[in-house]
């Protein structure tokens, strides 16, 4: 199954182009219109020819004002930000904390060991359903995608994986992908993260981490991604009701959206 491509870029982690994503019979996302990564605090704006090639108009931070003040985006060449923080109801919540939690075994084993770490991300992931705060910032994001003159626009939180993963799922969703597609797309940036984390994981391991720890904050899991859909749907009935009355995204803002998006496959 098709999913994003990935885009070359040496100071930009997890940075995928959705572009040719399956959108049903006959038609896929437009390439180079929306993409998505982990933060963009590395990234070298004069010499990453990747990255300036793209055009981006308009970068998407979801993390928290804590995250963003640890490790500021560095804008490419005529970007400008816009801040939509998913997490701004409860900052202190673990896809938040990433790298702290790895720094620190000990810590890390008291709130997250004994299966504990995935019901904790598991549960983030309900609640960036279901929190006021979390809606609008994820309103706030289509919005800007949905906007022509926004476009090209980069999302991201620190890895690109959790609020980036239902970012993106509900993107794909409003222009037509199927569940499959957006579960395949979700799975896909694993290997990546992994890469990008491995020397925090391994530094984690050998303080003395439990490996099952490292997994579940590092990993996005099937599991994760049920926990935010069977919230939508047992809330608002599905997707239409989640945007109609969850998010509080106009019809108008669809079809733009759709309309910018979408092209024959």
């Amino acid at each position: 199954m098709h999913t994003a491509r990935t885009v070359a870029a040496s100071t930009v982690v997890n940075l995928r182009d959705l572009g040719g994503i399956a959108l049903g019979p006959g038609h896929r996302v437009r390439p180079g219109v929306v993409l998505r990564s982990g933060q963009l605090s590395g990234l070298d704006a004069a010499g990453c020819r990747e990255v300036a090639a793209l055009g981006i108009r308009t970068v998407v931070d979801l993390r928290t004002a804590d995250e963003r003040a640890a490790a500021p985006d560095r804008l490419p060449p005529g970007a400008r930000l816009f801040v939509a923080d998913v997490l701004g109801d409860n900052p202190g919540v673990a896809p938040a904390r990433v790298r702290a939690l790895l720094a620190d075994p000990i810590e890390a084993e008291q709130v997250l060991g004994s299966g504990k770490a995935e019901e904790m991300f598991a549960e983030t992931y309900r609640q960036m359903v279901l929190s006021p705060g979390a809606a609008a910032a994820y309103r706030a994001f289509v919005e800007t995608a949905a906007d022509d003159r926004a476009r090209p626009v980069l999302f991201h939180c620190t890895a690109g994986k959790d609020r980036t993963g239902w970012a993106t799922t509900v993107l794909l969703m409003l222009i037509g992908a199927s569940r499959d597609v957006v579960r395949a797309e979700f799975l896909a940036v694993n290997p990546v993260v992994r890469v990008a984390y491995a020397p925090y994981v391994q530094r984690f391991l050998d303080a003395g981490g439990d490996p099952e720890i490292a997994s579940a904050i590092i990993e996005v899991r099937p599991r994760y991604l049920q926990m935010a859909l069977d919230a939508m749907d047992e809330r608002w009935g599905g997707l239409d009701g989640y945007v109609r009355d969850g998010l509080r995204i106009p019809q108008a803002v669809v079809e733009r959206l759709r309309s910018g998006l979408v092209v024959p496959a």
